[in-house]
């Protein structure tokens, strides 16, 4: 999102090294790198840490953060959440992923892609248009990042809303009233859907640790 807040720490700086050091391993052309967490779990600072760190090491790198891909309106979500079941419709289905689906296939062919960027302060749904041509490195971030269809590497940070609730309110991004929470809920039983999909997990103590 345009203006999102970044908290990063020496954790987070951390866990980015292990996880660049995995990508050198496996680098190929147009590398994917998925990172997936709830709410508060830091994917947006290690997002971040990770594509500074490639971009230092001479690589052309761009991430994408899929959680603007939603199928409703910032402003009108709650709302159609509540009107259908919250229970009945936060998971993977509130993603446009044919959407994301053609953003990957513009990375990996070299094209130009102009995709949905949420505005955090105003809440609107501006178009940021990149040209891939040239990109090496894509890295694709977001609550169900890791279920993109043509990850070479997919990471999930293990920390749940129960662990980040003073994460979220530092962040001054999330309510706390009941609505929120079911849906803080509905997502972390939506995230641990797709978990078998990781190559590295970032432990509860933000290490970065293998898949078994």
């Amino acid at each position: 999102m345009l203006e999102d807040i970044l908290l990063i720490t020496d954790k987070h700086i951390e866990a980015a090294a292990d996880i660049v050091k995995e990508i050198l391993k496996r680098k190929k052309d147009k590398f994917i790198i998925a990172i997936s967490g709830e709410s508060g779990s830091g994917k947006s600072e290690l997002t971040h840490v990770v594509a500074k760190e490639l971009f230092k090491l001479g690589f052309k790198v761009k991430p994408v953060h899929i959680d603007n891909f939603y199928n409703t309106h910032p402003l009108e979500r709650a709302e159609y959440r509540k009107s259908k079941g919250i229970e009945n419709v936060v998971g993977l289905g509130e993603y446009l992923w044919d959407d994301i689906d053609k953003t990957v296939s513009d990375f990996k062919n070299d094209r130009e892609n102009t995709m949905p960027c949420v505005d955090l302060v105003t809440q609107n749904i501006d178009k940021l248009t990149t040209d891939f041509n040239g990109v090496e490195i894509l890295i694709i971030d977001g609550l169900y990042a890791i279920n993109t269809k043509g990850v070479d590497l997919a990471v999930f940070i293990e920390l749940t809303y129960h662990e980040t609730k003073k994460a979220q309110s530092e962040r001054g991004k999330e309510k706390t009233d009941e609505a929120r929470f079911r849906v803080l809920e509905a997502e972390h039983k939506a995230a641990l859907s797709i978990k078998n999909k990781a190559d590295l997990f970032v432990t509860m103590d933000y290490k970065v640790v293998a898949a078994k």
